[in-house]
């Protein structure tokens, strides 16, 4: 795993051929409105649109306060583009009245936040990647189905892909040479095993890579590299926000 923030300037010209990933004019952001209990009464009386699928994404309309617990202290502001220029899609692992409870970047592996549900679009998927580490193996699923299955390697034993459940944040297309292959989707998890001196970032991603022969080995520093024709695959399937489910 090199760092994937280098990705900002090299993607700049790159993702203009790939509308997955080109970032749009990003809009003056709007400020979020303050948690009272009057407004957390009128959510809770709303209704909540509730759309088809398994996996809940919320796609944010303006920033949002990431907060412990509704309501609760704030932990960090969520844009509504990432650092890559992507639309900011979050998973939703949980709902109260009136918040959602979501997978992001922002927060250590494993650790979740809530945000105001007023500020998302909600949509669903039934989309998921699937990653035994041991096996050094990638399955795609639609619901109960298996669209895909893939090699790829994983982390060195001291620097091994963490587990848990992560989401893709962005589909990158880096420029030519890059040591991400054709393609990077970048996951909302971190590496928490850097190696000593290590100048680069911590981000987690499934990329390709220049060599074909290290797939499924374990011999990253914790990315997850694919071969072109299956990263490609997941570049045009999976959506924005789509559950990363990486096990031991």
């Amino acid at each position: 795993m090199r760092r994937l923030l280098i990705l900002v300037g090299l993607l700049a010209a790159a993702c203009g051929g790939s509308e997955a990933a080109r970032p749009d004019r990003v809009a003056a952001p709007s400020p979020t409105p303050a948690f009272t209990p009057e407004a957390a009464a009128a959510a809770a009386a709303a209704p909540e649109r509730r759309p088809s699928g398994r996996y809940v994404l919320a796609r944010l309309k303006r920033p949002a306060l990431l907060r412990s617990t509704p309501g609760g202290r704030t932990l960090a502001r969520i844009a509504t583009r990432t650092e890559f220029g992507s639309r900011t899609v979050l998973g939703v692992v949980a709902r109260r009245p009136g918040w959602l409870q979501v997978v992001a970047t922002e927060r250590p592996n494993g650790k979740r936040g809530w945000i105001p549900s007023a500020g998302a679009r909600l949509s669903r998927t039934d989309f998921a990647i699937h990653v035994d580490r041991s096996a050094r193996r990638l399955t795609v699923r639609h619901g109960n189905r298996l669209l895909r299955r893939a090699r790829v390697a994983v982390g060195r034993p001291d620097t091994p892909t963490p587990t848990g459940r992560f989401a893709v944040t962005d589909r990158l297309r880096p420029s030519a040479g890059s040591p991400y292959g054709c393609c990077a989707v970048a996951l909302t998890g971190h590496q928490t095993k850097l190696v000593d001196g290590w100048p680069g970032g911590d981000r987690l991603a499934i990329h390709g890579t220049p060599q074909p022969e290290t797939v499924g080995r374990p011999v990253s520093l914790g990315c997850m590299r694919a071969h072109r024709r299956d990263i490609e695959w997941i570049m045009r399937r999976v959506p924005l926000g789509a559950p990363v489910f990486v096990r031991a």
